[in-house]
């Protein structure tokens, strides 16, 4: 007889692997969502009606199995695939896919969700964001470009936006001093024709007031009036080597003193006033007890002083150019093998400022050659230096040409009430490992030195970005600068078949998942990060055709299992009649 049992049974299959049916279709929909991952379902039988429990063995038995009849199919339940999908290059900067087992962070209205699609934009805020919105979840960077662990935040890229400048600490120099070059026997020595008196007629000293200095054409009157007041005394276009100093201005009032012209041709020409020349002069601008006043220059060819009476221009309070009393005559020329160059520096603001250093010979002997330095920069800005001169010393080489003075040059440059961190300190290295500077006999009797390196940058913009492995986000400036400007961070999970779909390619956490391991990228199995890139879809096509032909079957079956049942019944009813 028919049994109404298998109407149920059949029935049963027609809704499991209708239901089966439902995830194969939403799998190959989603073949080529991004990082999308496969769901399958599983059956199991429902309950068995028993018909007898079956017997033991005994003596006359040999014993029975149970028997049973079962009343069809149930759905046990889906398991979702979190293999990782294929990897595929797209060469956006803001697409990051996952190599390992972790998900991206992100953050929708307050509420954390987790996703493995990497389809990441940046917002109006410079924020990275989703596809619909949400903020990706990472570390910042402190005020050095040091990232915040632990401390969770949106991430931001603030491209064009952001700008950095970085301070020079050093200056790496390479090349050669000619061991074999002259040494120096004197300084340049500048002097002004007639000496100076007051107009009582007697010799200025450095502490005489300018204003006292008698005019030559008519020594009873002064040659600053005092009715024109303040004067200018203007030095432009002196040539110290084969350089031109920048001109300069003194302001010439009634308290200004012989002294302070001396200190002002001293600081305008960089002189390192106070050191002995070979010939036993003393450097710097100077007036001796016949108010005679003479500029003696430091050793060195390229420190030579060459000033022409059209140099220097005297100007009254209205601009008018008044007769130059100060005539020169230059009565020694600096010598000595020596070299100089030019290099930038910067500022903690990144403003650049000019540096000279020279380097003379200073003496030979049996453990080598001794180099006398001089640093000097226009761009000092200092109220307690206002000279361009700003540091000298010596330098030892050994019988090989090796620098033997391990110490490097330390410079201090003013940068007073600029904004800028002043004073600017930076060291001048001579030997950097394969950057060195050498004083060997040059054939060509030249010497050469030039900066090959140094760590400082101008204002730079922030331009580019690109995503490491570790999820460090590294940005590239305009002024060739690249900093760490945050990490990208991953979750874990225990169980992560036990995350609940939310939609949009978002998770959220299940009861069964456990709680989420937030960490950056390589640590606790989270994998790494390629940037550039996208994760496909890990849906196997062929499987789930496979899977598609057999559930289809499964349903053609079930359904026939129905068909026949009712034919048995209606024979049945057939019976009757």
């Amino acid at each position: 007889m028919a049994s109404t049992s298998a109407l149920l049974t059949g029935l049963s299959g027609l809704i499991a692997n209708s239901r089966k049916l439902d995830v194969i279709g939403n799998n190959i929909a989603n073949a080529n969502t991004t990082a999308y991952k496969s769901n399958r379902m599983l059956f199991a039988p429902t309950f068995s009606r028993t018909l007898s429990s079956g017997t033991g063995p005994s003596g006359a038995l040999g014993g029975t199995n149970p028997s049973q009849v079962g009343l069809g199919v149930s759905i046990a339940g889906t398991q979702r695939n979190f293999s990782n999908g294929a990897i595929a290059a797209t060469g956006v900067s803001t697409d990051l896919a996952i190599e390992g087992s972790g998900f991206f962070v992100v953050n929708r209205s307050g509420q954390d969700f987790f996703t493995r699609a990497g389809a990441f934009q940046l917002n109006a805020q410079r924020d990275l964001v989703t596809i619909d919105g949400a903020r990706v979840q990472g570390f910042g960077v402190d005020d050095n470009f040091n990232i915040v662990s632990g401390t969770r935040t949106n991430l931001n890229i603030p491209l064009g936006s952001l700008t950095i400048a970085e301070a020079t600490r050093a200056v790496d120099f390479a090349g050669n001093l000619n061991a074999a070059g002259d040494l120096p026997t004197q300084g340049a020595n500048v002097g002004i024709d007639q000496p100076f008196e007051t107009t009582g007629g007697a010799p200025l000293t450095g502490a005489s007031l300018l204003t006292t200095l008698a005019n030559p054409d008519a020594p009873a009157t002064t040659l600053f009036d005092a009715g024109m007041v303040p004067y200018t005394w203007t030095l432009s276009g002196a040539q110290k080597g084969e350089k031109t100093m920048p001109a300069r201005t003194l302001e010439i009032d009634a308290a200004t003193t012989v002294d302070d012209l001396l200190n002002f041709i001293n600081n305008t020409l960089g002189i390192q006033a106070g050191l002995t020349n070979p010939d036993g002069s003393i450097t710097g601008a100077q007036i001796d007890a016949m108010g005679v006043v003479s500029i003696v220059g430091n050793i060195g060819e390229a420190n030579d002083l060459a000033i022409d009476n059209t140099d220097i221009v005297l100007r009254d309070m209205n601009g008018d150019v008044v007769t130059n009393p100060f005539t020169t005559t230059q009565s020694a020329q600096a010598d000595g093998e020596s070299v100089r160059t030019s290099f930038v520096v910067y500022d903690s603001l990144g403003a650049s400022m000019d540096v000279d250093i020279t380097m003379v010979i200073d003496s030979t002997g049996p453990l080598g050659t001794t180099w006398r330095y001089f640093v000097e920069s226009p761009d000092n800005v200092d109220s307690a230096n206002l000279s361009r001169a700003l540091s000298t010393g010596t330098l030892d080489f050994d019988t090989s040409g090796r620098l033997a003075t391990t110490t490097p040059i330390t410079v201090q440059l003013g940068r007073e009430n600029t904004g800028a961190v002043h004073p600017l300190v930076f060291d001048i290295v001579l030997d950097s490992g394969a950057d060195t500077v050498t004083a060997l006999a040059d054939p060509l009797g030249e010497s050469a030195i030039a900066s090959v390196f140094q760590n400082g940058s101008p204002l730079g913009v922030l331009s580019t970005f690109s995503v490491g492995e570790n999820g460090r986000i590294t940005g590239g400036f305009t002024n060739g600068l690249t900093r760490t400007i945050g990490q990208i961070a991953l979750a874990t999970f225990t169980n992560p078949e036990g995350l609940v779909d939310a939609g949009g390619n978002m998770f959220t956490v299940g009861p069964n998942s456990g709680t989420p391991l937030i960490t950056t990228p390589g640590d606790f199995g989270s994998g790494r990060i390629i940037g550039g890139s996208l994760e496909q879809s890990n849906v196997d096509l062929g499987q789930e055709f496979i899977d598609l032909v057999l559930t289809s079957t499964g349903y053609s079956a079930s359904s026939r299992v129905i068909s026949t049942t009712d034919q048995l019944l209606q024979q049945l009813l057939a019976l009757g009649r």
